[in-house]
């Protein structure tokens, strides 16, 4: 019987699994397949761990053997307890029930040893592979780049799920071949000693068996599982983000909308699985008359040889089990086949996240996929003929872009919605690369990010303020006079001290957020701060005031706004066109909402006069 338990993945085009034509296929049982296997396997077979896996595998080996030679004798004791029984010889009956007692004594201890080191050998296996994929994942930022990628569908889960079943899945075959192997070999020659012809049929049988088991099912239950997988993951991200978004959904009064998609997502589900158990119920027939036909086949074979006195009854039950022991070794694919086609159907997934996480060296031309902005140290925040595409799109953003910020400047970005801002933060930031040029920077613990929405972490209300640092040499009293700076005097009282711990976006309000991710410049005091309309929630006070405190330490700022009120804070604005173009002008010569005709015309006049800014002085 198979199991119809599915842990992973994806669909057709049109959500179709039935759909033929065109369709997105997952990896047959094939040299493709095998090549995936090898390109997620290898770094670990031959990694820093290489010396415990090659021993693990090695023990488990031994294990095997001694298990096969045991399974051996038990089939021979077999054998010799019906012949005894068949002869009324009392004697040879215990002497042979005294052997399989002492056999078993050996067998159970070295049994239940082999599948704890074999879940030990995935267990460690997983380990590393999922820390190898979270270093690409997180500590290369390939979660930021991920998120635009829609050809990496929820990484979580193949991180999470995904490197668990290839793991545990990838040790599980690897030893049922190779005790196939064993299996084959010893108990071959125990049939081959009794008859001949039995093991041609054998032959015979079991290549009939597996030629129809992967002609017949092989690609539609790999392509369902495929898809199985991916519905699961769907279902269970929109309920996440039902979760995560619960309070603007409340607000809106989105539920029946929510509703609606969450059915939709789970209604893909089932109907996939629909499909996928309806090929698995002719498998399960399929396997079930393959496996059940061998019970009668060998006394069938040797019923005349039996009949005639020419061979005992021991010796055709000892035949009988050895037949299905080699059975079940040239038929493993045949009997686990609907597992073997789920795993096969997840080790794509694992394969692609690989490329993505580990991707190779790029190269080549401004805005094609593989072009990267160049980024190199520097003393001061500098960009030199810098051109900026979207990560999944060949649009200029900004074309040729050539400027240097001075300690103590302060550039304000400014241009029609969607042409390039916080795109342009992004690549300053190290987020975008997909471009040309280059970007020089000071050191990355010397740059800070405001976002517009401040992302705040479970934990207390010290660790909002440190973030992202874990620790601080800065006093209880001196993190109560951060807070009295940002204007949150009384934050600290209300909620209990600095390591109460609250859910801090649903108590504090978006303005009461964007303070506290002020008070962290002062806590981290970087020489540059990146502000996304970060005092977009803010009263004109509150933000004079912040703007005001970062001035005076003489903090480099790099800011989106789209009010007038901070542009006195600024010494230069960058103007974007939305079509790659751009100006640079003085801040205390620059005019909010002035159209783009007349500010171009404007600029044009300038221009006749002295040569385009591209280095901001004061």
């Amino acid at each position: 019987m198979t199991d119809h338990t599915q842990t992973l993945d994806e669909g057709t085009p049109r959500d179709i699994p039935g759909n033929t034509k065109k369709k997105r296929r997952g990896p047959p049982l094939s040299v493709a397949a095998w090549k995936q296997f090898v390109s997620v396997a290898k770094p670990y077979w031959l990694g820093d761990e290489r010396k415990r896996a090659w021993l693990l595998l090695a023990l488990l080996i031994v294990l095997m053997l001694v298990e096969t030679k045991l399974a051996v004798m038990l089939n021979d004791q077999a054998g010799e307890l019906t012949s005894a029984l068949a002869g009324k010889d009392r004697n040879r009956f215990w002497g042979a029930v005294q052997a399989c007692l002492i056999v078993l004594a050996f067998a159970v201890p070295i049994y239940a040893f082999y599948y704890y080191m074999r879940d030990l050998f995935a267990n460690k296996w997983r380990r590393w592979l999922t820390r190898r994929f979270l270093d690409g994942y997180v500590g290369g930022r390939k979660y930021y780049e991920l998120g635009s990628n829609q050809e990496i569908d929820n990484p979580d889960q193949r991180i999470c799920e995904d490197v668990n079943t290839f793991t545990g899945r990838s040790v599980h075959f690897m030893l049922i071949f190779l005790g196939s192997l064993m299996q084959l070999v010893a108990f071959s020659a125990v049939l081959w000693s009794i008859s001949h012809v039995l093991v041609a049929v054998l032959v015979g049988y079991a290549l009939l068996g597996t030629i129809i088991a992967l002609v017949v099912f092989g690609n539609p239950l790999i392509h369902l599982n495929f898809w199985q997988l991916r519905r699961e993951a769907d279902f269970r991200f929109s309920l996440i983000r039902l979760r995560e978004n619960a309070e603007s959904i409340a607000f809106y009064g989105g539920e029946a909308q929510e509703r609606a998609h969450i059915d939709s997502k789970f209604n893909k589900v089932i109907h996939n699985f629909s499909r996928l158990i309806k090929k698995q119920r002719a498998l399960n027939l399929f396997q079930r008359t393959f496996s059940q036909l061998t019970l009668v086949l060998p006394f069938v074979i040797l019923a005349d040889a039996v009949l005639s006195g020419e061979l005992e009854v021991g010796r055709a039950v000892q035949a009988a089990g050895a037949f299905t022991a080699v059975l079940a070794a040239v038929g493993v694919i045949v009997d686990n086949f609907e597992s073997l086609s789920r795993f096969v159907a997840g080790i794509g997934r694992l394969q692609t996240l690989s490329m993505h996480v580990m991707p190779e060296p790029p190269s080549g031309n401004p805005c094609d996929t593989q072009a990267r902005i160049t980024r190199t140290p520097g003393d001061h925040l500098a960009l030199e003929s810098l051109t900026l595409c979207p990560p999944q799109s060949d649009r200029v953003l900004i074309k040729d872009l050539t400027l240097s910020l001075k300690p103590g400047d302060a550039l304000l970005i400014n241009g029609d919605s969607g042409c390039g801002k916080s795109s342009l933060l992004r690549a300053i930031a190290g987020l975008w690369h997909k471009g040309s040029g280059v970007i020089h920077h000071p050191p990355r613990e010397d740059f800070f990010f405001l976002p517009q929405q401040p992302y705040l972490q479970p934990g207390t209300l010290r660790s909002q303020l440190i973030y992202p640092s874990t620790r601080t040499t800065l006093s209880d009293e001196q993190l109560t006079d951060i807070l009295e700076q940002v204007h949150l005097p009384y934050l600290a009282g209300r909620v209990g001290g600095l390591d109460a711990v609250l859910d801090w976006e649903k108590l504090l309000s978006i303005g009461e957020q964007q303070r506290l991710a002020f008070g962290r410049v002062l806590v981290h005091e970087p020489a540059i701060v990146i502000l996304d309309e970060a005092t977009s929630a803010l009263d004109s006070a509150n933000e004079s005031s912040l703007y005001k405190r970062l001035r005076d330490k003489g903090t480099t700022l790099v800011s989106v706004a789209h009010r007038a009120g901070v542009l006195r804070h600024h010494t230069h604005v960058l103007w974007l066109t939305g079509d790659g173009g751009w100006e640079v002008h003085a801040a205390a010569d620059y005019q909010f909402d002035v159209p783009v005709p007349a500010r171009s015309s404007a600029h044009e006049a300038q221009a006749a006069t002295q040569p385009r800014a591209g280095v901001l002085v004061d």
